[in-house]
């Protein structure tokens, strides 16, 4: 059982821990005497300030102990420990975590990995039909005529589907065949990402006296992102060559010197040739009385 109260004999084994430990130590890199650490039966650990430079907080940590009945203390192991307040180096993080977008450079391999949740199958074969079915009968049933048909032994009907009119064989025939493509996280995830920096949101956009689904410089994207994105293909502008959402805007926008001033309302005009109607106001004992027009009012008639 571990004991709380440190061995007397183990504890007093200051200079026997003290010379173990500069031993270990460059010279004068021990300090002073900090605590001891009970550590069990007639084990004790004696700690001792490091002042290298590089260990702020560090302590060399020589541990002693005594045989049972025994009243020689010998050394057990030195080593240098971070204490509580310790200057340590920060935790690791796999590459894979810690990578960010910028880092790579010529020569780099990024591999992903193969249940990465933005890529799925480009191409699974499941397009060829099954050997013993009507469809795969037919497809050979056509091509056995042909001069470049594969032709076994045997009826028309056994014969294999043919590898030239699949969509496997198109796509490969036409360099579209992929092995993983994007999938639908991955397709919101670079979406969240282009909206985040190049997006309604942003300063610039907000400043921006029009949007870029107006601009002569932006280049739609094909597919499903054209329909919030594109490609700004101005030099000017700071997303030059970035992929930006139609709601981003920025000072350089290809209409920015014709596009019309906000519109400001006419000046009020004075007519004072025109005399306001009559009408009655209430006197203060409850009649009423004739109002005259602005004119009388002044003295005019």
């Amino acid at each position: 059982m571990r004991s709380r109260t440190p061995d007397r004999l183990c504890a007093e084994a200051v200079d026997l821990a003290r010379a173990a430990a500069e031993e270990a130590a460059l010279p004068g890199m021990v300090g002073e005497h900090i605590d001891v650490v009970a550590d069990g039966d007639r084990v004790v650990t004696h700690l001792f300030a490091c002042n290298e430079p590089g260990y702020r907080g560090w302590r060399w940590a020589a541990t002693v102990a005594r045989a049972s009945r025994a009243k020689i203390v010998t050394l057990d192991e030195v080593a240098l420990l971070p204490g509580p307040d310790a200057l340590l180096a920060p935790e690791w993080v796999p590459w894979s975590e810690r990578l960010r977008p910028g880092d790579m450079g010529p020569g780099d391999l990024l591999p992903t990995e193969a249940d990465d949740l933005r890529l799925e199958p480009g191409f699974t074969g499941e397009d060829i039909p099954p050997p013993n079915s009507p469809v795969a009968e037919g497809m050979a049933a056509e091509v056995a005529d042909s001069e470049e048909a594969d032709v076994l032994p045997g009826s028309p009907a056994v014969q294999p589907a043919p590898e030239r009119g699949s969509i496997a064989a198109v796509a490969e025939e036409l360099g579209m065949r992929r092995a993983r493509v994007l999938s639908r996280y991955g397709l919101h995830t670079a979406a969240d990402r282009w909206e985040e920096a190049y997006g309604a949101k942003t300063a610039m956009a907000q400043a921006a006296p029009a949007t870029c689904v107006t601009c002569g410089f932006l280049t739609q994207l094909p597919g499903s992102l054209g329909q919030a994105f594109g490609v700004c293909a101005n030099e000017f502008s700071p997303a030059d060559g970035r992929v930006v959402s139609l709601a981003y805007g920025c000072g350089a926008h290809s209409e920015a010197a014709v596009m019309p001033k906000p519109p400001r309302p006419a000046a009020p005009v004075v007519d004072e040739t025109v005399v306001e109607p009559l009408s009655l106001r209430p006197e203060r004992d409850g009649g009423s009385v004739e109002e005259t027009g602005p004119a009388e009012e002044l003295g005019h008639s």
